[in-house]
Formats: structure tokens, C-alpha cells, sequence
């Protein structure tokens, strides 16, 4: 397995994947061109034998220099279960740090167990939203009218041990 930096030529190869990887959902809006080409220092993509994994596609906040946001993950269907969002995650999490970002951002659907129980397992807390259901905060209409979503933060600062040892 390679992780690199994802490049401007990946863009087709990710792009007539996505809705395959999705189910059949049509997910190819989501990732316009745009977001490879201007954030490939902090985009990456697995490969093995030429054969896509995974990526994942994030940049620093411009406003709030000391945050990310991840805006899009992949994983190839086929290679679920093997730590590939972990291992992108990781690496990403570790570029960002040394770009001086202490926090981590991203959303997904209010509707998507998957990705929420991904990102609670990375370590990610929910932000309150609007409402609760099933003990899940939601933001209603966050993308738009009916696009609700969960918003998750993660703290990449090493956490010290308070107690002190004899």
C-alpha cells in the first residue's frame, strides 16, 4: 500500500467511482474538481498496485488557520474493514499538525450510521445541534432546506497525563 498526495489526473479516477462506492447514490456534485486541484498538500489517496482504496480530501481552514476541515472521504467497497479510513484519517490528521491546525472538523448526513459511528470511533465528539434523535445531535437544514447534518470536531492536541508519579 502507497499513500501520496492526491493529484489533479486522480480527479476522473476518483469521480467515476464515487457513485459506485456509494451505492449507486449519486455523489459526483460533491466533489467538483476544485477541491483536488487547490488542496492537494492536504489530500491523500491509498493505492495498491494501481488500484484505488481510498482518499480523502480536506484542506486548512483559510478563516481559522488552527483548524481542518475534512471534506470528503472514500473507501473502494471491496477494501472495507481494513483500516483504510483510520490510516487516512491519521495521515491527515498528522500533515495537519504540522501545519499548525490543534482541531479537525468535518459533517456528515444525520442519516449516515456508518459515518458517524466512523467518526465517534476516531475520536470525534458531536457539536450540539438542533434537535436530538436517538442521541444523535442533528442541525437541521444545515446544506440547505431537508440537508441535515452531524457536525463532529476532533482536538489534536496531545493530552498530558495530570497525575503526577512518585
Amino acid at each position: 500500500m502507497n499513500i501520496r498526495n492526491i493529484q489533479d489526473e486522480d480527479f476522473l479516477r476518483i469521480s467515476t467511482n464515487l457513485n459506485t462506492w456509494w451505492g449507486g447514490r449519486d455523489m459526483v456534485d460533491m466533489l467538483p474538481r476544485l477541491f483536488i486541484h487547490h488542496f492537494k498538500n492536504t489530500s491523500f489517496i491509498i493505492e495498491d498496485n494501481g488500484e484505488t482504496l481510498g482518499f480523502v480530501i480536506g484542506f486548512v481552514s483559510p478563516l481559522i488557520p488552527e483548524q481542518a476541515y475534512i471534506h470528503f472521504v472514500g473507501v473502494n467497497p471491496n477494501t472495507r474493514k481494513k483500516n483504510i479510513g483510520r490510516t487516512l484519517y491519521e495521515h491527515f490528521f498528522e500533515a495537519v499538525k504540522k501545519k499548525g491546525c490543534s482541531e479537525v472538523s468535518c459533517v456528515t448526513s444525520s442519516v449516515n450510521t456508518t459515518s458517524i459511528n466512523f467518526h465517534k470511533r476516531m475520536g470525534f465528539t458531536m457539536k450540539d445541534g438542533d434537535m436530538v434523535i436517538d442521541g444523535i445531535p442533528i442541525h437541521q437544514n444545515y446544506d440547505g432546506i431537508g440537508q441535515n447534518r452531524v457536525i463532529f470536531v476532533k482536538s489534536l492536541e496531545a493530552r498530558s497525563d495530570t497525575h503526577l508519579k512518585n
